[in-house]
């Protein structure tokens, strides 16, 4: 246990050289909302970004920092981030990128939604009210068209599969088994949400609009995108 006092939510922020990014989100984050906490999780960035969190922490008691030894995918840092809310009583766990794709305005509607009965908020594109900025049409085929195929081969209705702007009652995220997560990418996504069905939970969507990262790169690769591709027939078969 920490021994520090501690709100509801605890919002987990992956982070991997995102120095430029990190203290503008974090104090986003913590002004919008009283009911959160952030949970910084950094992959040993080379920029700095960690040894950047701990001084956020350092000066702000509702920021902590987990500090892992090197990059293992995304799947994998939530994953951790997971273990260390569930050694500690917060009741909603949060997924937020560090990047400003997901608004830190629209983070109080998915722990909203949670309060009032939800077992998993998804923060969605595809319905009513959602949408993205500054995305090339390139990019919005291949968005819609990985949800739909992934929506088809699980037979669920979730509209938006793929996005990591979510919210989890802690009983769902003690619930699954952590230890059998399979992906470590944008699959990880998927994989968490159909497992969260599987087990009946009420999942709700409420509308988000995705904006493009204001600075930094993206960490989309082939690799993650192919594990997404496939990983959809693991889930089907073994889940």
């Amino acid at each position: 246990m920490s021994g520090r006092a501690m709100n509801p939510a605890l919002v987990c922020i992956p982070t991997y050289n995102e120095r430029e990014n990190l203290e503008p989100i974090v104090r986003a984050v913590l002004a919008v909302d009283p009911r959160v906490d952030v949970l910084v999780v950094d992959d040993n960035s080379p920029d700095g970004t960690g040894q950047l969190a701990d001084q956020l922490a350092a000066a702000e008691p509702r920021v902590r920092v987990l500090h892992r030894e090197k990059k293992q995918g995304l799947g994998r840092a939530y994953l951790h981030a997971f273990r260390w809310a569930l050694a500690e009583p917060y009741q909603y766990v949060i997924e937020m990128d560090a990047d400003f794709s997901h608004d830190p305005k629209r983070l109080p509607r998915l722990l909203d939604a949670a309060e009032a009965g939800a077992d998993l908020v998804l923060g969605s594109r595809y319905v009513a009210g959602g949408g993205t900025l500054n995305w090339g049409v390139g990019r919005k085929l291949i968005s819609r068209g990985g949800s739909l195929y992934a929506r088809s081969i699980l037979g669920v209705g979730v509209r938006d599969l793929t996005g990591g702007f979510k919210c989890f009652r802690r009983r769902v995220l003690e619930s699954l088994d952590l230890d059998a997560v399979q992906s470590s990418g944008y699959a990880f996504q998927i994989e968490l949400t159909y497992r969260a069905l599987r087990k009946g939970f009420r999942v709700v969507e409420v509308p988000i609009v995705f904006e493009d990262r204001r600075v930094g790169h993206s960490k989309m690769s082939r690799r993650i995108f192919v594990e997404a591709l496939t990983m959809v027939w693991k889930l089907r078969l073994t889940v």
